[in-house]
């Protein structure tokens, strides 16, 4: 029960940071001139192990567990997200 509170509790968190926010690009970006000249990468000899992989039987002991379900009532985050007025600059 608390497992789910908190899973749901997690979900409603994440979408609120996806949508909780408005971004406008106010400038254009430009990279830095960079001027690179020569150089060598070192070389090196490796020698690796021989890895098999494979797949074997295995006989090994498990409990047996019955689960039954109910179904119960809990109180969720109720979240009501109200976003800015797209048509306004930002910081105005």
């Amino acid at each position: 029960m608390i497992r789910k509170f908190v899973v749901m509790a997690a979900v409603v968190l994440l979408a609120m940071s996806m949508v909780a926010c408005s971004v406008e690009k106010t400038e254009e970006g430009s990279l830095p001139e960079v001027s690179v000249e020569g150089g060598n990468l070192p070389e090196y000899d490796v020698e690796t192990a021989d890895v098999e992989v494979g797949t074997q039987t295995t006989t090994i002991t498990t409990p047996d567990i019955d689960i039954s379900t109910q179904t119960t009532t809990i109180t969720t985050p109720d979240v009501n997200i109200t976003m800015p007025d797209e048509k306004k600059p930002p910081g105005q």
